[in-house]
């Protein structure tokens, strides 16, 4: 049995249906229940001791995704951890982000404090560096349709070298089934270094219709940004920030190493995506 935790969640979500892909037995711990796919799915709290305990009970792996943004996620992966060995679970893979050492960015801060704590826990860990996801486009292709505008927080030629959700979610379920990852600390970055200028130039390919990538001042982000929480909308902002001073690429190629095949590029992800 492997449990995936945050699995309502986009990633969870991918990860769960590339697990049963393969055939495995898979439980999801979630805030709220709801149809997953899934053999089981518990509904909890994850920062509750008894819904850690009842998730991990006979669990033999654990895919652990922390709440997005949240403000003690290095407590919460210490809890798990400690959590996981009581539990006996045998395999721990944590999905952290691609460069995690970035002080700058508070929530990437977090992410190498559970790292840290992880190396030094004796369990067999793997953990998954991921960079941001092509699919993050998708709520804004309503403007690019409507309006041909593309508005981002941060300079429109910030480079990035985004990467397809699903060729994450088929590493997690390589780590998580196969023998040989103990210890792998793997960054996962697309095959492309793209700006968001030229994200535009090719979503404005698909749709038939010019796609103008433009920059939102940061004022203006936040205070249309206030319902989320402090934490959330600093750190967000802080992140924005360091895009705009030193992008964010890397090499695809452990990547292409783990799936064994080339990695999908943007191109093919928006012709899955938009036909």
């Amino acid at each position: 049995m492997i449990l995936v935790t945050g699995a309502s969640g986009k990633t969870g979500r991918a990860v769960l249906a590339a697990l049963q892909a393969e055939g495995a037995a898979t439980r999801a711990l979630v805030r709220r229940e709801q149809p997953l796919p899934a053999d089981e799915v518990l509904q909890g709290n994850m920062a509750d001791a008894a819904a850690m305990a009842a998730a991990l009970a006979g669990a033999e792996a654990v895919y652990f995704i922390a709440p997005n943004m949240f403000p003690n996620e290095a407590e919460l992966g210490a809890a798990w951890i400690t959590a996981a060995k009581a539990a006996g679970v045998r395999r721990f893979v944590y999905h952290s982000v691609l460069f995690p050492q970035i002080e700058a960015m508070p929530h990437h801060w977090q992410k190498l404090r559970v790292e840290e704590a992880l190396i030094q826990s004796g369990l067999e860990f793997t953990i998954l560096q991921p960079a941001s996801y092509m699919q993050n486009i998708l709520p804004y292709l309503d403007a690019m349709r409507e309006r041909g505008e593309y508005r981002v927080p941060y300079s429109p030629q910030a480079q990035f070298s985004p990467v397809d959700l699903d060729d994450v979610a088929a590493v997690a379920a390589r780590v998580l089934l196969e023998p040989g990852h103990r210890g792998g600390v793997y960054a996962l970055a697309g095959p492309e270094t793209l700006s968001s200028a030229e994200i535009a130039g090719q979503v404005a390919a698909h749709i038939g219709r010019p796609v103008a990538a433009v920059q939102q001042p940061l004022a203006e982000w936040k205070a249309a940004n206030t319902r989320l929480p402090a934490y959330a909308r600093d750190t967000l902002a802080a992140m924005f920030t360091y895009y705009d001073a030193h992008s964010f690429t890397a090499s695809s190629f452990m990547l292409a190493g783990l799936l064994g095949r080339a990695p999908g590029s943007f191109g093919e992800f928006l012709q899955r995506e938009l036909g």
